[in-house]
C-alpha cells in the first residue's frame, strides 16, 4: 500500500513539471516570439512599401532620400544632400514620413547668412580703415618719438 503511494506521488510530480515546462514554453512564446515575428513583419511591410522620394533612416543613423530601389540586387541608392550612396535593402532601418528638420534648416541658415554677408563686408571695410588710421597714428607717434 505505502509502495503505491509512493508511486502515484512520483506521477504527480511528472505531470507537475511537464505543466511547469508547458507554461514555460508558452509564456516564452508569447512575451518573447511573438513580439519579435510581429516586429518581423511590419518592418517587411515598410519595406515592401518603398518608394522613390521616400525619406529613409539607415540602420548606422544615415539620414538620406531614396533615389533608385534596384529589386534585382536587393539594393537602394540614397541621395544625402547631393551625395548619393548605395546600400542594402536591408540596411534600411525606418521611413520617415515628412522631411527631417535637419534637413530644412540649413536652407533657413543659408538665407539669413545671405543677409548678414553684407553687413560683415561693411564692417570689415570699416575694420580696415580703422586699422589704417591708427597704424598712420602710430607712426606719427614713432616720428615725434624719433625727433625728440
Amino acid at each position: 500500500m505505502l509502495g503505491n503511494f509512493v508511486i502515484a506521488a512520483g506521477g504527480a510530480s511528472q505531470y507537475s513539471t511537464i505543466i511547469i515546462l508547458v507554461i514555460f514554453l508558452a509564456l516564452m512564446y508569447f512575451l518573447m516570439l511573438r513580439p519579435q515575428q510581429k516586429q518581423q513583419k511590419k518592418h517587411k511591410d515598410m519595406m515592401s512599401e518603398l518608394k522613390k522620394g521616400d525619406h529613409v533612416v539607415t540602420i548606422g543613423r544615415l539620414h538620406g532620400v531614396i533615389d533608385e530601389i534596384n529589386d534585382a540586387d536587393k539594393t537602394v541608392t540614397l541621395d544625402c544632400d547631393g551625395i548619393y550612396l548605395v546600400f542594402d535593402l536591408r540596411a534600411i532601418s525606418t521611413v520617415t514620413a515628412q522631411a527631417p528638420a535637419a534637413v530644412t534648416a540649413p536652407v533657413a541658415a543659408a538665407t539669413s547668412e545671405a543677409a548678414s554677408d553684407d553687413k560683415p563686408a561693411e564692417s570689415a571695410a570699416d575694420d580696415s580703415a580703422d586699422t589704417a588710421d591708427s597704424a598712420a597714428a602710430d607712426d606719427s607717434a614713432d616720428k615725434d618719438a624719433a625727433a625728440k
